[in-house]
């Protein structure tokens, strides 16, 4: 089979790794790509974004099964189109990804399905949304409706910051154009995880559990990123929560899905918040998250092929799906001022003094004209690690982000640890 995968991120090179160890993959291409995915495939220039283009691609290169790891390409409707062609595609329809396009979509959809969650406010313009704060309590979540690359999301701790968030968003236009449209929402106390699915619309299965580390800053503190380290099986979930949020939160958007007619063949990230025994949903994603991705397919001990195409062509009950019983532990390198601007082209070095245990996945890197491998984004690299304990596997990041080497590098330093 030839495989295509779209996108440039740590979570494609993850898909591409655990992609490359099934028999059944004869090929293995990407659009764009990355020097990691690199290694074991063939990067194509191209954007993500390009329909078109992609559709051309698959038809000239005979590509058999396509893997959109990016919500944005999902929102587009990439998924529709390829199908709509004939070409089997592992991700969901555009109608579904709305799911994840809107916060507003999606928090009409969980109160309609009796889903758990926070209570909410949804706004359309500033004056209404400064009007609408009176009706919560501090602090307050302001999310952006549209899709914000993981930033569209700040905690308010009083009136002048949610006036100044909404302001940023609303009237500004910082989020270019994601934030035109609000959604308000109670603030969850809790323990946050995050859950990953596989599902074809009809089975859903439950991958194994594991924390994202949000914040920029030890201790979790400072603004939001796309996610700064995981570590898997999460070690702050309470036992016995499988049976809670299967029947709270699973079984009814299974059934959601099946009443609003939903198509959705692909992965649904959802991120939880846990507290006294309960669930309640802070969001849906409609893609693998990024970087839990990374530490939750080195668990996989089933071939993810296997089980990307039973999803595709809605056979996922016919496929067993297993996981091996490790620890994995995912570190971020970042590049300075993440998440705000950053720089690109520092070299990188020290990928041959890591031990040959670590698994490195390329975030946001590229080749520079002498071919070496550079900065390329906010997240830059992500050092992940198997072992016996959670002790065992920060050991071995830790140790290896020593090693690797670029200007101004920043990396979390409690990553597991809360």
């Amino acid at each position: 089979m030839k495989v295509l995968i779209i996108g440039s991120g740590g979570r494609e090179h993850a898909i591409a790794y655990g992609l490359n160890k099934s028999p059944r993959v004869d090929e293995i291409h990407a659009i764009p790509g990355n020097p990691g995915i690199a290694q074991i495939g063939t990067c194509h220039p191209g954007s993500v974004e390009d329909l078109e283009g992609i559709l051309k691609f698959v038809e000239d290169n005979n590509i058999d099964f396509t893997v959109i790891g990016p919500e944005v390409p999902l929102c587009m409707g990439l998924a529709d189109l390829l199908e709509e062609h004939g070409h089997k595609v592992f991700g969901p329809t555009k109608h579904a990804a709305t799911l994840e396009g809107s916060k507003a979509f999606s928090k009409d959809f969980m109160a309609r399905h009796h889903i758990p969650t926070a209570a909410y406010k949804e706004v359309n313009t500033y004056d209404e949304a400064v009007a609408a704060l009176t009706s919560f309590t501090y602090p307050v979540v302001v999310k952006a409706d549209g899709l914000a690359a993981g930033k569209g999301v700040v905690i308010c701790d009083d009136e002048k910051t949610a006036i100044e968030t909404l302001k940023e968003m609303m009237i500004d236009g910082s989020l270019d154009g994601a934030g035109s449209k609000v959604v308000l929402e109670e603030f969850l106390t809790g323990f946050e995880c995050s859950l990953l699915c596989f599902t074809d619309g009809k089975t859903i299965v439950p991958m194994v559990s594991a924390k994202d580390h949000k914040q920029i800053y030890d201790g979790n503190k400072g603004p939001n990123t796309g996610g700064m380290g995981t570590v898997s099986p999460n070690p702050f979930m309470p036992e016995g929560m499988d049976e809670t949020i299967q029947k709270d939160i699973l079984d009814p958007f299974m059934a959601g899905l099946a009443e609003d007619h939903m198509d959705y063949r692909g992965v649904v990230f959802i991120g939880l918040m846990i507290e006294d025994g309960k669930a309640k949903v802070l969001e849906f994603n409609v893609r693998f998250g990024d970087p839990e991705t990374q530490s939750i397919l080195l668990r996989l001990d089933s071939d993810l092929f296997d089980i990307m195409y039973a999803v595709s062509t809605s056979t996922l009950d016919k496929v067993n799906v297993s996981w091996k019983d490790e620890h994995v532990a995912c570190l971020v390198l970042a590049a300075p001022g993440y998440p705000g601007s950053y720089p690109k082209g520092s070299v990188i070095t020290g990928f041959e003094k890591v031990d040959n245990d670590i698994i490195i996945f390329h975030a946001g890197t590229a080749f520079n004209d002498k071919d070496e491998v550079v900065t390329n984004g906010g997240r830059v690299l992500n050092i992940c690690a198997l072992g016996c304990s959670l002790e065992e596997t920060r050991e071995k990041v830790y140790k290896a982000a020593e090693v690797i080497q670029f200007d101004g590098q920043y990396y979390r330093k409690d990553i597991g640890l809360n």
